[in-house]
């Protein structure tokens, strides 16, 4: 799958993935919360986000996943798991591997990390 969108867009697909795991709802100021963001930084983030329909946001605002937001999300945390693990694997400190993980995982292209993951085994 060929991602169209950016390191910030990523992270805050992400987050949202992350956070809808832990809490009934997601709204913008969870979002700030976890990011250390301000919420009118998060407002315009959630705008760009809806406008290319990665997200829905309700009357109430409730933000959700749409399929290609989820899509995404899932693929970036997935890479951010799999990265840190295998740094951590090779003698990274965990917080350390965790940040570069964080980077790797919007830069890294498909073919590269598919292969990475076929040819490592990580239990």
């Amino acid at each position: 799958m060929a991602i169209h969108t950016n390191e910030s867009a990523e992270n805050y697909l992400e987050t949202i993935l992350f956070l809808s795991r832990s809490l009934p709802v997601v709204r913008s100021v969870d979002i700030a919360n976890e990011l250390g963001f301000k919420k009118s930084s998060v407002s315009v983030a959630m705008k760009n986000l809806r406008e290319k329909n990665h997200i829905t946001v309700t009357d109430a605002g409730f933000i959700y996943l749409t399929e290609s937001g989820k899509e995404i999300a899932e693929t970036i945390s997935e890479r951010h798991e799999f990265l840190t693990k295998w740094l951590v694997s090779l003698g990274v400190d965990e917080e350390q591997a965790a940040d570069d993980a964080c980077r790797m995982e919007h830069v890294i292209s498909a073919e590269s990390f598919a292969a990475i993951k076929k040819n490592i085994i990580l239990d």
